[in-house]
């Protein structure tokens, strides 16, 4: 794998991770909520309008540009795997930004990520 598909690769996993953190920072602002019918629309229009859930919206949106463009250049059983790294910057921020438990099972589980994305990368 050439820099540039690494590094497609890498933005686009990027982009997902801060999807990910804008639309917990969105429900956060939100605060707890359920749906029901008379709380449908409120709801659906506060989720729809507010602005970190509307930024994870377009870091999707870039992402899956970045993601076509990765994989005319990489396998996809290569390419693929190397999204999970999301799973370990996402714990890691998590942690960072709200404060999310970070335990020795997630520390574990993260481990096993990583070595997983390593032997695949070298397949």
């Amino acid at each position: 794998m050439n820099f540039v598909s690494f590094a497609l690769i890498f933005v686009g996993v990027m982009l997902n991770v801060a999807a990910q953190l804008l639309i917990k920072a969105g429900t956060n602002a939100i605060g707890y909520f359920e749906f029901s019918r008379e709380n449908i629309m409120p709801i659906g229009w506060r989720l729809a309008t507010e602005w970190h859930i509307v930024s994870a919206m377009g870091c999707y949106l870039l992402s899956v540009v970045i993601w076509i463009l990765a994989l005319s250049r990489v396998q996809v059983s290569i390419a693929y795997p190397l999204l999970s790294m999301g799973y370990v910057v996402n714990a890691v921020a998590a942690w960072w930004f709200f404060n999310e438990a970070f335990n020795p099972s997630k520390v574990a589980g993260i481990g096993v990520i990583i070595l997983g994305v390593i032997i695949i990368s070298r397949a």
